[in-house]
């Protein structure tokens, strides 16, 4: 598969599978970043950034760009990094170009000092549909603060856009900010074997 249809050719199967091996821990207590503490885990950067597990990401991601055309996909520093790369020039080569734009969790204290990467003009974003990206949503308290950002410069924010949705909570708090949560995959799917 080294054409651009065929990688752009959605297979999530394959993308579990890899996901699977490669991100999904059962049996060992781990923190979350939400605090939480849980007995399965997602570490989606083994995933995000194999070639093929990225590919795959790009092309299920690229489906929901088609539906949504937003103007821009955004997402907090360093877990929605490699998906909106991945997603952004996969959405070149679909047709549909969509630019990223990646939010800080601190602004730097040097160069322009803004709070998002990639804007040529601040103005842009005044208005503008943004889709946030996530790579494991949990309860949405990182992605909210990189939506609170998005807003507070003007960008429309409706919807988020997660890898794998953990079930335990985010789809209702993402709601009562006005935000509709899309998920790849479901945490069932890689708990029931």
């Amino acid at each position: 598969m080294s054409d651009a249809a065929s990688f752009l050719a959605p297979n999530n199967a394959r993308l579990a599978e890899i996901i699977r091996a490669r991100s999904f821990g059962m049996g060992k207590t781990i923190r979350l970043a939400s605090g939480r503490e849980s007995n399965f885990y997602f570490n989606m950067k083994p995933t995000m950034l194999d070639p093929e597990g990225s590919a795959l990401i790009a092309a299920a991601f690229v489906e929901v760009l088609k539906a949504e055309r937003p103007a821009f996909i955004a997402g907090l520093e360093l877990g929605a990094v490699p998906p909106l790369a991945c997603a952004t020039m996969a959405s070149w080569w679909a047709g549909v170009p969509v630019p990223c734009l990646i939010v800080r969790k601190q602004v730097k204290e040097h160069g322009t000092r803004l709070p998002i990467e990639g804007l040529a003009s601040e103005d842009a974003l005044k208005g503008a549909r943004v889709l946030m990206i996530e790579d494991v949503t949990t309860t949405g308290g990182s992605v909210l603060r990189a939506v609170h950002t998005m807003r507070e410069l003007g960008a429309e924010v409706t919807k988020v856009l997660t890898i794998v949705d953990r079930q335990e909570g985010a789809d209702e708090e993402l709601a009562k900010e006005g935000l509709e949560l899309l998920s790849v995959f479901r945490a069932e799917t890689f708990l029931r074997g």
